[in-house]
């Protein structure tokens, strides 16, 4: 896979610690320290106190990357406060790894000026900008098919509405022209039966309002109160009151 396109990115690496070092001391135990070079960048990590041959350091540290350049440089060294340090031994980190993974866990080992093994020495690295492959995901899962369910009619639903009429207008056949209908007095039918008038069988009972006489009641005689027209009944005899 492609690593080029490195240029100003960010490394991190943690100096965790060194294993089966070269022992530079004859009567007490060493104290190491860590040195990672990257081009010019350099880093020193704190020195292990009588770290001996396997001193802890677990430390960070930042790296701006360069194109071109994929190899780390470590050092390791004994801190004297008498003499000069003493050189314990010295490692080449390749890079190829983390910058196409994203992540490296690993020892490196050391050697002497001689050549000879002088230990190892833990790393942890990680590149946040790596470009990982497609393999390293876990294959999809092919789509899931749902299973054939028979469907159970529902006798309690009313049966849903199936519109019958389907066809087109088109479809049926244009109406007789009215000529093609006979005559509504045609020859072929016969005339409606005559019906005479119909007449009163019997005269009404009651003659025109002319023939009644003009209205007149004549008095009837046995009533004393009756007056005729004009005339006023006389007052009433009174007896003179007494004195």
């Amino acid at each position: 896979m492609s690593i080029s396109g490195i240029q100003g990115r960010i490394l991190e690496v943690t100096v965790v610690g060194c294993t089966k070092l070269k022992d530079t001391e004859w009567i007490s135990r060493q104290d190491p320290y860590v040195c990672v070079e990257y081009a010019s960048t350099k880093y020193r990590t704190r020195t292990c106190k009588d770290g001996g041959k396997n001193p802890t350091f677990q430390e960070k540290f930042v790296f701006t990357l360069i194109e071109g350049l994929r190899e780390l440089n470590v050092l390791v060294w004994n801190s004297n406060t008498v003499s000069h340090d003493d050189f314990i031994g010295s490692g080449k980190v390749q890079l190829q790894k983390v910058l196409s993974s994203g992540f490296d866990d690993g020892s490196w080992p050391l050697q002497t000026k001689t050549g000879r093994h002088a230990g190892e020495v833990r790393l942890i690295m990680h590149y946040a900008n790596a470009n990982k492959p497609a393999t390293g995901h876990a294959p999809s899962a092919p789509p899931a098919v749902a299973a054939h369910v028979p469907q159970v009619p529902n006798f309690s639903a009313p049966p849903p509405f199936v519109s019958s009429y389907t066809q087109s207008t088109s479809a049926y056949p244009a109406p007789a022209p009215h000529s093609s209908y006979p005559p509504h007095n045609s020859a072929g039918y016969p005339p409606p039966p005559y019906y005479p008038p119909q007449q009163t069988p019997y005269p009404s009972p009651y003659a025109p309002p002319s023939t009644y006489p003009p209205t007149s009641y004549p008095p009837p005689a046995h009533d004393p109160h009756y007056y005729p027209p004009g005339s006023y009944p006389p007052p009433p005899s009174y007896p003179p009151p007494p004195y």
